[in-house]
């Protein structure tokens, strides 16, 4: 999948079934999140550098290259 440099949104990743497997898979807290819709114009860069202070960078990782390899 074409991340365009982590600057796809997460409203693109959500509307993509397989893309959005990956985060309820990796991530199932971020799909089941209050604000989830508010988070639609976010892009995946500006998402990992939030993850990256909560959980590690090493999960954040896989998640972008999986779903790299979509």
């Amino acid at each position: 999948m074409d991340l365009r440099n982590n600057q796809i949104t997460l409203g693109e990743l959500w509307d993509n079934s397989r893309a959005r497997s990956v985060f309820q898979r990796r991530i199932p807290m971020l799909s089941k999140h209050p604000v989830k819709g508010a988070a639609r114009t976010v892009t995946l860069e500006q998402l990992s550098a939030l993850l990256s202070s909560w959980i590690p960078e090493s999960m954040v990782q896989g998640v972008v290259g999986e779903l790299k390899k979509l």
